[in-house]
């Protein structure tokens, strides 16, 4: 399998054993983020590698594949501090509008 590594924005796994070079994953991949590597797997096909940035998590590469097993698309959760930071933002934002609003 690809090197999983330590993201924060969605990216394709790729089986390297289970993809059989139909490339139907990277004619779906609207951002084109996807290519044919220049080695062989173990059944003697080129496999898809990821480029390296740029997945949108759409999932176009997993639904195209007709190897169940060969692509994942890991969607990474937003860690807590983001979601209470944003939280805080709105929070702020609202109560700002509000004491604007308010006639006096």
């Amino acid at each position: 399998m690809s090197e999983k590594k330590d993201k924060k924005e969605p990216y394709p796994v790729i089986n390297t054993l289970e993809c059989k070079e139909c490339e139907r994953c990277i004619l779906a991949c609207r951002k084109g983020v996807l290519k044919i590597s220049s080695s062989l797997n173990e059944r003697g096909y080129h496999y898809v590698e990821y480029t390296g940035e740029g997945c949108t998590g759409c999932g176009d590469c997993y639904y195209t594949c007709p190897e169940p097993l060969a692509i994942e698309v890991h969607i990474p959760k937003r860690s807590k501090d983001k979601k209470k930071k944003k939280n805080e933002e709105e929070n702020e934002w609202q109560h700002s509008s509000l004491k604007e609003t308010q006639p006096l």
